[in-house]
């Protein structure tokens, strides 16, 4: 992978592959994650996505993308430890598999530019109907994770845990915020994310990394840019949160329990940390799932998810709601077996195969390469995919037991029935 310099805050990573018949470009404006803007930096892709200049509609913008072999523009929202992204991911064919003569790329870039800088407007700012359009769409979208009582379950925990942490906001903001949000305030966020935002453009294709930053280049270079200061990427660190619990209409408990670790993805022990959660509950083969579950019967289903850009462990459980206590208990209780040292020889491997295949799946596709990559150069990851891969290989049971240690308790989130 080759990284260069386009501008003020303008930066590319290219791979160069051509072992794919597509290529994918993404542009990420990368900004601090905050509650003013998060709601803003997800609007906006979907509404520049609504028209331009000379396209000024959803059909008329297919039709140049038809043209372009088929080439598709999407919104891209990201969440990268404490910041977010927003811009677009663009996927289209390579250039060595179009009809002699004829180029995608550079026709793409120009598209790309156009979407940018030249959106379509209405007395200046965007069109009325788009902005609320799309307000409707964001709403929609945020409302349908509480269709899912677990997802609901851990957005409640993460509330909780995080309320001073930026980790605390939600990807795409809240609700409240994009309604709020009117065509005159996102079109000033807008021209403020061209001036002031870092960039961050990701190739993956055959062509020369020189020749991708030449034709890129040219995309800020008419624009006069004062590009803000992003804060450093931390770890979590507040107080403990305590035990909360809330009353819905479900017919089971839904148990969240954070947990809290100085190793992050920044940390010389992250792959131990990686296998640590995959022993713990991150599969079927986990202790959590294995022991809880399937021996005990405690529960309908349980695993647990590593956040490693903050360093926060989340072990989510469906239970029946009387059976909470004795839940929160034997979770602990597999968690000390390991800090104990209590790891069975085909527990550490199924849980490195797993972190390996899923680390040789990252050069599967375009799109799983631009997602590796992108985020890793964002968040700041301490090893490249080799050292990932060497230092997953080397941990012991004693290493993992080491990092277990790490581990406390910090917040509990139970939602219950309301007859409860």
């Amino acid at each position: 992978m080759e990284e260069m310099t386009l501008g003020a805050g303008v930066q590319l990573r290219c791979f160069r592959d051509d072992r794919f018949k597509q290529g994918c470009l993404s542009i990420q404006f990368v900004r601090p994650m905050n509650k003013e803007e998060a709601a803003k930096n997800a609007l906006l892709p979907a509404v520049l996505l609504r028209g331009t200049e000379k396209s000024p509609d959803i059909g008329s913008i297919t039709a140049r993308l038809d043209d372009l072999y088929g080439a598709s523009v999407g919104p891209l929202v990201r969440r990268a430890g404490d910041w977010q992204t927003s811009g677009l991911f663009c996927g289209f064919i390579d250039d060595k598999y179009a009809l002699d003569g004829d180029e995608v790329f550079a026709p793409m870039v120009e598209f790309l530019r156009e979407i940018l800088f030249c959106p379509r407007l209405e007395k200046g700012i965007f069109p009325e109907s788009v902005v609320e359009s799309e307000k409707k769409n964001l709403i929609a979208t945020i409302e349908s994770r509480m269709n899912d009582k677990r997802t609901l379950a851990f957005d409640k925990l993460i509330v909780n845990m995080c309320k001073a942490d930026s980790f605390g906001i939600p990807r795409l903001g809240h609700k409240e915020d994009v309604a709020a949000i009117t065509a005159q305030s996102l079109y000033a966020h807008y021209e403020n994310l061209l001036k002031t935002a870092r960039v961050e453009l990701f190739y993956v294709g055959s062509q020369e990394p020189g020749v991708v930053g030449q034709k890129l280049k040219a995309l800020f270079a008419d624009t006069p840019r004062q590009v803000a200061a992003l804060p450093e990427q931390t770890p979590f660190g507040e107080d403990p949160g305590g035990s909360h619990q809330e009353k819905m209409e479900v017919s089971q408990g839904k148990l969240a329990m954070g947990f809290v670790t100085p190793i992050t993805l920044r940390h010389p022990k992250f792959a131990a940390m990686q296998l640590l959660n995959g022993i713990f509950g991150g599969g079927m083969t986990g202790k959590l799932f294995a022991k809880i579950r399937e021996e005990m019967s405690l529960c309908y289903d349980i695993g647990s998810s590593y956040y490693s850009s903050k360093g926060i462990l989340v072990v989510s459980a469906g239970i029946d709601f009387g059976a909470r206590d004795v839940v929160e208990k034997q979770v602990e209780m597999q968690l000390e077996a390991i800090c104990n040292g209590e790891i069975s020889a085909s527990e550490l491997e199924s849980a490195r195969q797993m972190l390996l295949s899923s680390l040789e799946s990252v050069h599967d596709t375009p799109g799983n390469i631009e997602g590796y990559y992108a985020v890793q150069g964002l968040t700041g990851m301490l090893f490249s995919r080799e050292e990932y891969k060497q230092a997953i290989l080397r941990c012991t049971a004693s290493d993992i037991s080491e990092v277990a240690k790490t581990l406390q308790k910090h917040t509990v989130f139970f939602l219950k029935g309301v007859q409860e």
